[in-house]
């Protein structure tokens, strides 16, 4: 009588032999797909530079000709989104200046003076500086407690085309939640982004900023001025996850 042999592979073993190839070739795929994605700008977050439809440049408009940021954002004192400005901001001027610049025909097209398909409907803008959706970030806040917008975007006026400067992950606006004093300002001063403390020279990162006349127990002047209950909020995780 034949003894049954321990050494006799079952036929399932066959096709683990093919999955086993196929994997084996898919790998080095894999692996320079994830490096890809995992070293792209979009992922890092900082350095991210979507190209816009409409080549707008801070540069010219907040630097040069020293628009104010609330002109376009008219939102961010007093809501939780920095709104993008309406076709209708953009034309206010554009009417008058460089009304047949090409490099504007989309927003003609969106005004309604262009192509008449497209009358009414918003420029596509690409969204630069992205949070998960799990977070909530109120811009308004944020403003009225003296957070200049240049912390958390860097130095908008002095780019031609608009990228993140800073990670806005967690341990970075904890840091600041922590230690907030090098960051605030007069409210007056929010969105000049030349602005220093008298005497002083500005900063490279513009992080090391302090204010002669903070008060001496910024907890307790925060909690009074912003009728904050308790001082953990700032650095509370129910805070910003909700």
């Amino acid at each position: 009588m034949n003894q049954p042999s321990f050494f006799v592979f079952p036929r399932w073993a066959n096709r683990f032999t093919k999955i086993a190839l196929v994997c084996v070739l898919l790998l080095p795929v894999y692996v320079v797909a994830l490096l890809y994605y995992g070293a792209n700008a979009r992922t890092l977050n900082v350095g991210y530079q979507p190209v816009q439809p409409v080549a707008y440049s801070h540069a010219l408009h907040a630097g040069t000709l020293g628009i104010s940021c609330l002109y376009c954002h008219s939102d961010v004192a007093r809501a939780a989104f920095a709104a993008i400005p309406p076709t209708q901001t953009c034309m206010n001027c554009h009417q008058m200046i460089a009304p047949q610049s090409r490099s504007l025909q989309l927003v003609r097209d969106s005004y309604g003076t262009g192509n008449p398909k497209l009358a009414g409907l918003p420029i596509a803008w690409k969204k630069v500086n992205m949070l998960p959706d799990y977070v909530y970030f109120n811009h308004a806040a944020h403003v009225h407690a003296g957070i200049s917008c240049l912390v958390c975007h860097g130095h908008v006026n002095e780019m031609t085309q608009v990228y993140q400067a800073r990670p806005l992950n967690m341990a970075w606006c904890l840091s600041c939640h922590r230690h907030p004093e090098p960051y605030l300002r007069p409210r007056n001063e929010v969105t000049n982004l030349n602005w220093t403390p008298k005497n002083k020279p500005r900063l490279a990162q513009d992080l090391g900023l302090t204010v002669a006349t903070l008060p001496k127990n910024l907890g307790k002047y925060l909690m009074g001025r912003y009728h904050i209950a308790n001082a953990k909020i700032l650095t509370d995780c129910e805070t910003c996850h909700r």
